[in-house]
């Protein structure tokens, strides 16, 4: 049905949602903190195998989909430890206490610490170690009867851990499974998408039942040549236990399908995705095409298929570029733009999609003016998303020292209306717009993530027109970024011959420059829109 905007009583209803806080209204458990519709709604992730990347490397993401989670950051330096210490575990529960809500983090137990850990880059799920492994993220809920509190390990920490104790991705699957089996899982299905300098693995881990100590977990290698996506769903089919080398799980996986009833082996090979999770959600499944589309389109996938390859080889060596744009993506030119149906007459009288239609209102505007689709009242998940606290696309490159080849395109906020900036694992330190926190205190300009979620709020409310001066100040500055990546990594190289510190210094001194200028430069846009469509509203 088409809608027509009446413009100036929309605005006055547009407006009331600017700034306005996320609130999930359907969630039935109090612990499904960013869940919608009692379905899982975090994050996207990415891999891509090292023949399969425009330069050898091998790539994982993510974007943290919540705005519960922490916008700052801080770099953790390696670190010795003396005998006995102990390192201590937290359960993440909601917190609405602060000004803004967000998670507070209660201690659950403890575990040995080990002699010595690697540094790592502390976002709000770390993202990478200075041995270059590195870990993306997205959450698939699972079976309700699988879910256990008696385990003392969540999603978040097991992330830090697996970059403190790790260097490669087969190990850090290794520990998750060692530390998984004694001390338990305590949190919702995960899946970790899991790269190194040479492999790509993903590990989709959730619990062994109501009271159980312990964790099922499944773990599979993207082949090389491939691309790989998941989206807030299990992944994994078939387990190959004769395949050693593209898969890995736990001892139990067979054992607690079977002994729960979500697996009859005289049915067929278990199937991890159905017997752990399911395939219901078209949230989860069109993102899971739209990737593919957008990588490998001659294989002509339907956007309304339960199931998708694992893995795929895409039509084209994946550039920068190409992982820039499945972030920025919101099924524009597709059937499954959700906004097409918001117009209005032209000067000629023709329909055309209204330049306030967008596709980031805040749910409740979905039910004002009608929209459906995919995910139903909701209209589509779409990749690019308004609540995104931050999104990584990371780099690992055997060929590089690790100062030089751990590598995090950092951008925050909403990927359409962002940019990403190079932060290598060698950073020593970041500046006041990554490392003030935004939401616990309320708004602040020292936020970087305040800058870039005021943008993206403003432009949203006239989206047909914003958008395109806000990429027009960015795309020429991040095709810069990418162009210039040679070069500053040539002269890196160079100071790393001489002494690792002064590169590292080099490439701290470089991401802060950047970040910094693309900060102000975002709160400048934000003022300058503001001016320039004041009178359109």
């Amino acid at each position: 049905m088409k809608i027509r905007f009446i413009l100036k009583n929309s605005f006055v209803l547009i407006l009331s949602y600017m700034f306005s806080v996320v609130t999930f209204s359907q969630n039935i458990d109090d612990t499904k903190h960013d869940w919608e519709g009692n379905q899982p709604d975090g994050c996207t992730t990415v891999m891509v195998g090292k023949l399969a990347s425009f330069d050898g490397s091998v790539m994982t993401s993510h974007t943290d989909d919540s705005h519960r989670t922490r916008s700052w950051m801080d770099i953790v330096a390696p670190m010795k430890h003396a005998p006995g210490e102990k390192v201590t575990m937290y359960r993440r529960e909601k917190d609405d206490t602060k000004k803004m809500p967000t998670y507070k983090h209660v201690p659950v137990g403890e575990i040995p610490q080990v002699e010595s850990t690697y540094g790592y880059i502390n976002s709000a799920y770390p993202c990478i170690n200075d041995q270059q492994l590195a870990v993306g993220e997205t959450t698939f809920g699972g079976k309700e009867e699988l879910k256990s509190d008696k385990g003392i390990i969540d999603c978040q920490r097991l992330i830090k851990l697996m970059l403190e104790r790790t260097s490669t991705a087969r190990d850090a699957i290794k520990l998750a499974g060692v530390l998984l089996k004694e001390y338990g899982w305590n949190d919702w299905g995960e899946i970790l998408t899991i790269a190194d300098p040479k492999e790509a693995w993903a590990i989709e881990i959730i619990g062994p039942g109501k009271d159980k100590v312990g964790a099922v977990w499944v773990a599979q290698r993207v082949p090389d040549e491939h691309i790989y996506v998941a989206a807030n769903g299990s992944r994994i089919r078939e387990i190959q236990t004769d395949n050693p080398d593209y898969f890995m799980y736990s001892d139990n996986v067979f054992d607690v399908a079977e002994e729960l009833g979500l697996w009859n082996p005289e049915e067929g090979p278990l199937e991890f995705c159905y017997a752990y999770d399911d395939r219901e959600s078209l949230a989860t499944r069109r993102r899971e095409w739209r990737v593919f589309d957008l990588t490998a389109s001659s294989l002509k996938l339907n956007a309304n298929s339960e199931n998708y390859p694992f893995s795929v080889k895409p039509d084209s060596l994946v550039t920068l570029e190409k992982m820039v744009e499945i972030f920025n993506d919101y099924y524009e030119g597709t059937d499954y733009n959700f906004v097409k149906g918001i117009t209005q007459a032209n000067e000629a009288g023709k329909d055309s999609i209204s330049p306030f239609a967008n596709p980031f209102m805040p749910y409740d505007m979905n039910r004002l003016f009608k929209i459906n689709g995919g995910w139903g009242w909701r209209g589509e998940r779409t990749i690019a998303r308004w609540y995104t606290m931050y999104a990584t696309i990371i780099q690992c490159r055997d060929w590089l020292p690790n100062e030089i080849g751990g590598l995090v395109w950092m951008a925050l906020d909403n990927v359409a209306t962002s940019i990403y900036v190079p932060l290598y694992c060698s950073t020593t330190e970041v500046n006041k717009y990554y490392s003030t926190p935004g939401r616990v205190n309320g708004y602040t300009r020292d936020s970087g993530w305040w800058a870039f979620n005021r943008l993206s709020t403003l432009t949203a409310q006239r989206w047909g027109d914003m958008r395109h001066d806000v990429r027009a100040v960015w795309d020429p500055w991040q095709k810069e970024l990418f162009e210039n990546q040679p070069a500053l990594e040539k002269e890196a190289l160079k100071l790393y011959k001489k002494d690792p510190k002064k590169a590292a210094e080099f490439l701290t001194k470089n991401f802060n420059k950047w970040g910094i200028k693309v900060n102000e430069r975002a709160w400048q846009l934000g003022d300058e829109l503001w001016t320039k469509y004041d009178e359109l509203f």
